[in-house]
């Protein structure tokens, strides 16, 4: 089947609309991280360059890490834009740009998102390094996708929903495994657990300013929950998109994070840059070595 033109915008040059990268751009394994301006200390690793391009705030560069060819995205911040990503990045992958119909041959990516976090355990330190063995979806992003109850775990869906007395205006919750493959490479070297994915960094993440909370005790709700041997262990904001949306088009995917926060101990270091340097580098050899 065709995808018209109003579904799957290309632009003028061969490129996916927003993250302006052609098909014969993206590796097969690709960094997501937030923040435009992290890119280049990504860049920095690589033994060469292939290409690079940027739009708003979708900047990236294909290179390659000790021989093996890998892209790395900003995203910027929110499940509403890993949409936009995964997306386009499942297009460049899996759908003939000129013909505008799926390929035949399915291809898999591998997806690493690398970024910063707030723990809710009074026992993760600062600076440690969280995979997300699960993500909670509180942003509500996938039930807008047909087949959502074929991949998500709703056994934990319907544990949490019922520990935390779960606000019936807010967006119904999903859990997603990252995949297994990814996981696996991670074991030995990070904290792991459940990451909760807000919408929002102020109020959807029980941070009070001027505007009090429909759930006034959320992170002491989210801090005692436990089901299946897992317990939440910190707060972000794309790692439920970033799993469901793989999970959904047939890649394997992962989010870790440095912890830059403990909102449990209200706690927090802005000198975090050479953590993340070092995630980096740790991300890389564990991903594609």
């Amino acid at each position: 089947m065709r995808i018209p033109e109003s579904e799957l915008i290309i632009n003028g040059d061969g490129s996916a609309f927003h993250i302006h990268i052609r098909p014969e751009q993206l590796a097969d394994n690709v960094i997501l991280v937030g923040d435009p301006g992290r890119v280049s200390l990504v860049r920095d690793f690589f033994g060469s360059v292939e290409a690079e391009g940027e739009s708003r705030e979708f900047r990236w560069v294909t290179g390659n890490y000790r021989g093996v060819p890998v892209t790395c995205l900003s995203t910027g911040i929110g499940t509403d834009n890993i949409d936009i990503v995964m997306t386009e990045l499942d297009a460049l992958a899996n759908v003939d740009f000129r013909t505008r119909e799926v390929k035949e041959n399915h291809r898999t990516l591998n997806i690493l998102r690398i970024g910063t976090t707030g723990a809710i355990q009074a026992d993760i330190p600062l600076g440690s390094y969280i995979f997300s063995d699960i993500s909670i979806g509180c942003d509500g992003l996938m039930n807008w996708y047909a087949g959502r109850d074929s991949f998500t775990l709703n056994d934990f869906e319907e544990a949490f929903v019922k520990h935390t007395n779960w606000n019936r205006r807010l967006p119904a919750p999903y859990f997603v495994k990252a995949g297994e493959k990814i996981t696996n490479k991670f074991k030995d070297c990070t904290v792991r657990g459940m990451t909760i994915s807000a919408s929002g960094f102020y109020g959807p993440q029980g941070r009070v300013v001027r505007q009090g909370l429909a759930m006034p005790d959320m992170i002491e709700r989210f801090e005692s929950f436990r089901f299946g041997g897992y317990r939440i262990t910190n707060f972000e904001m794309e790692s439920s998109a970033v799993a469901g949306m793989s999970a959904r088009l047939g890649h394997e995917a992962g989010t870790v994070c440095c912890a830059i926060a403990n909102r449990y101990l209200k706690s927090a270091d802005t000198d975090y840059k050479p953590r993340i340097a070092e995630l980096v580098e740790l991300s890389l050899d564990r991903m594609l070595l």
